[in-house]
């Protein structure tokens, strides 16, 4: 597919915004998936051409955070192995089956998060004690949001997010490193399984991708820079706007 330059300029823009926005809070998707199917782009080559430029930002985020000493990849191994698991079950899955059905539920979650760091001000601005064995944790948060990145996605970040801060206790700006690095994982996983069935459009992905390698690293430099003065805003209003969003496409379809 042939798309005029000015128009993969707006792309490429429109990445560079996703970028940041979803290096901090998570639902880039929310401007990308859209603009995809804006210019005539097929659902299925939407979705899947998605994966490929979201990954470019997920790694450049997950890159700054490595560099800064946020992530420990001795830790998070087990939660990177059963992430990709999960999302590339959650990506065959998808394949055969209509997902409509989770998304009568997704939205309540979301905005159940959102009340969630409303009403706990203080949750997040410092690491708590966790409540769950980590290799446990790996193994449920990995193979449960790994699946319902590679199946669904919408709100990924912000579920990585509200479990590494409600059960491993991390604080908020090390929640959304290692939220990244996850999501990363969870991205290349369902890219491959899309890779595979040919619906990637790759001039598309790679020019909307540099823009979301920029935005991510820009993104990255806040919450470093800010933390959860600017990561607890966005994840509340990113949170509702994803609920609003997919509530809205139910009932008005």
């Amino acid at each position: 597919m042939e798309l005029e330059l000015s128009t993969l300029i707006l792309l490429a823009i429109c990445g560079v915004a996703a970028g940041f926005i979803d290096s901090i809070a998570g639902g880039g998707g929310l401007l990308t998936v859209p603009a995809l199917l804006s210019v005539g782009i097929s659902p299925a080559q939407a979705l899947a051409t998605n994966k490929l430029q979201s990954s470019f930002g997920s790694f450049s985020a997950t890159f700054y955070f490595l560099r800064r000493g946020y992530i420990d990849l001795k830790l998070i191994r087990n939660g990177i192995f059963f992430t990709f698991i999960g999302s590339a079950l959650g990506t065959l899955l998808v394949q055969q089956i209509d997902p409509s059905a989770l998304k009568q539920a997704i939205p309540f979650m979301l905005i159940g998060f959102a009340l969630y760091f409303i009403f706990s001000p203080r949750i997040g601005e410092e690491d708590r004690q966790q409540r769950i064995n980590f290799s446990l944790f790996s193994l449920l948060v990995g193979l449960g949001v790994g699946f319902y990145d590679g199946f669904f996605g919408p709100g990924t970040g912000s579920f990585f997010a509200i479990a590494f801060v409600a059960l491993a206790g991390f604080n908020l700006s090390k929640a959304t490193a290692y939220s990244k690095l996850l999501n990363f994982t969870s991205n290349i996983a369902s890219l491959i399984f899309f890779m595979l069935g040919g619906k990637i459009l790759w001039q598309v992905g790679i020019i909307m991708g540099v823009g979301q390698f920029i935005g991510a690293r820009l993104g990255s430099k806040m919450v470093v820079s800010k933390g959860s003065k600017i990561i607890r805003p966005l994840l509340v209003t990113m949170s509702l706007i994803m609920s609003a969003r997919l509530l809205w496409q139910h009932y008005a379809g």
